[in-house]
């Protein structure tokens, strides 16, 4: 049994687990990772990259599209959705023989199979010892000091929406498309049912979204989420909001799927070839052996403390199966976060209002912190300063100027509450933002921080500068 003694093991390899892994290798623990299918988990395979590879190509047709507004002239081109495609999967090979390699580098041994947490026994005194069980049905017990939980989340079903492949599908089918389809209703208007829209819409599909809430993007300040809908009903796309999909309704009639939803208390019925279904995630805690230990699952999520300890303290948990912001780079600062408290360096808490999200839509959205509403409710008295990107000479040039930023700041103390950006390349500009609200930046200090000309960076600077009334290019 010796050989199969660590440190740590990691019950699953997606990217809060490999990342914690590596981290746990760098402190000088012996680790095992168990993954059931390929290193990389979701965000590798099933979700981050290979949906931003192909919002990448539909904003590379969408800009050949409109070429001859920057005086280049096409005469023939289409998409080939089938090179989309492979290149797509081209991109998530790559990096999935990196992570392979990464495992490599850090001695990480790696066991394909489903991983199963036993309860005492005569393998360890204590709940956390796991067997492996491989394809071939023969079977490993891997006995660690320390287990991390991080087998991460599945898309939602909606009763009587239950995704079939062909008429009914969540982004894990989406992803495989063989073919466009002329028509899709995306239930959901968060992130990524906003992303599915925009994609699908710019590769020339017909988009409808419903959603529950009173707005997309119910989660982003309210400035964005009304900015964003005017943008999508531009470029045709159908909004219902304050809808409620009504359970039982789908009709499936040959190549077009019909349901029914109540909205202002009637109601209506909604039509397309396929139906995508995005109403976010489910934690994966079943099935893996909780019920032979003292870990608490509450509302289908494990319960941990601000270490990611769970009520077994050898036991942690990271991810999305501990709920919260449901990202990647959560999981990864919370994966870290959790090893280096195994290895006693008291690392400080994860500070979720530091946390940055990103909507990969055209155009992006980006945020951080508090929304103005939010800020409000907690008691805050604030300021705000908005800039467009229409002022700015480089979104001008790209072609790309709808949008705008926005910084919410405590009018007591002048500190930074929040950031939120619609516009080109946002997701790159938060990081500024981000860095800022670590900091507690002032406005004063954000307008100090000189931006080049021409740069999309530079309507951060005007966008603190608004705050008190002082932008210069409006």
């Amino acid at each position: 049994m010796a050989g199969n003694e660590f440190d740590l093991v990691v019950l699953g390899g997606g990217m809060g687990g490999y990342v914690a892994a590596i981290r746990a290798s760098q402190l000088g623990m012996r680790v095992a990772v168990i993954e059931k299918d390929k290193l990389g988990g979701t965000c590798l395979h099933r979700g981050c990259i290979p949906s931003k590879a192909l919002l990448r190509s539909a904003e590379v047709y969408h800009t050949v599209a409109q070429s001859h507004a920057f005086g280049v002239k096409v005469n023939d081109f289409s998409i080939d959705f089938t090179q989309m495609q492979e290149r797509k999967q081209g991109i998530v090979d790559q990096l999935y023989k990196g992570v392979q390699h990464l495992m490599k580098k850090g001695n990480i041994e790696v066991f394909h199979g489903e991983g199963r947490i036993l309860g005492p026994s005569i393998f360890s005194p204590l709940a956390g010892a796991v067997a492996v069980t491989y394809a071939d049905g023969e079977s490993d017990i891997l006995v660690p000091k320390h287990l991390l939980i991080a087998t991460g989340s599945r898309p939602r079903q909606l009763p009587g929406l239950e995704a079939d492949g062909e008429h009914v599908l969540t982004s894990d089918e989406a992803l495989q498309l063989e073919r466009l389809p002329r028509s899709v209703l995306v239930v959901g208007g968060g992130t990524i049912g906003i992303e599915w829209a925009s994609l699908l819409s710019d590769l020339g599909v017909e988009v409808q979204i419903v959603e529950y809430a009173d707005r997309i993007l119910p989660q982003e300040d309210a400035d964005i989420s009304k900015e964003m809908a005017r943008l999508f009903k531009k470029r045709k796309i159908a909004i219902h909001t304050g809808a409620k999909v009504l359970p039982d309704t789908l009709r499936k009639d040959g190549d077009s799927v019909t349901i029914q939803a109540e909205r202002d208390g009637g109601p209506i019925e909604l039509q397309a070839e396929k139906i995508l279904v995005a109403v976010g995630r489910a934690a994966n805690v079943e099935n893996i052996g909780l019920e032979n230990t003292d870990v608490a699952v509450e509302r289908d999520t494990i319960r941990v403390n601000v270490h990611f300890q769970t009520a077994e303290d050898h036991i942690y948990a990271i991810g999305d199966v501990i709920g919260g912001l449901q990202l990647a780079h959560v999981a990864v600062c919370e994966g870290i976060s959790a090893v280096e408290h195994m290895a006693g360096l008291a690392p400080l808490p994860v500070d979720y209002t530091q946390i940055p999200k990103a909507t990969y839509s055209r155009p992006e959205i980006a945020s951080i912190g508090w929304t103005e509403q939010a800020a409000k409710e907690a008691g805050f008295s604030v300021k705000t300063g908005t800039f467009p990107f229409k002022a700015i000479g480089k979104a001008l040039i790209y072609g790309e100027n709808d949008g705008f930023v926005k910084l919410v700041v405590n009018e007591t103390t002048d500190d930074l509450l929040g950031v939120h950006m619609i516009g080109p390349h946002v997701s790159d500009l938060i990081a500024e933002g981000a860095l800022a609200k670590v900091l507690d930046a002032t406005p004063w200090e954000i307008a100090r921080t000189i931006h080049p000309h021409p740069s999309l960076a530079e309507i951060i600077g005007e966008a603190a500068l608004a705050v008190d009334k002082r932008a210069i290019h409006v």
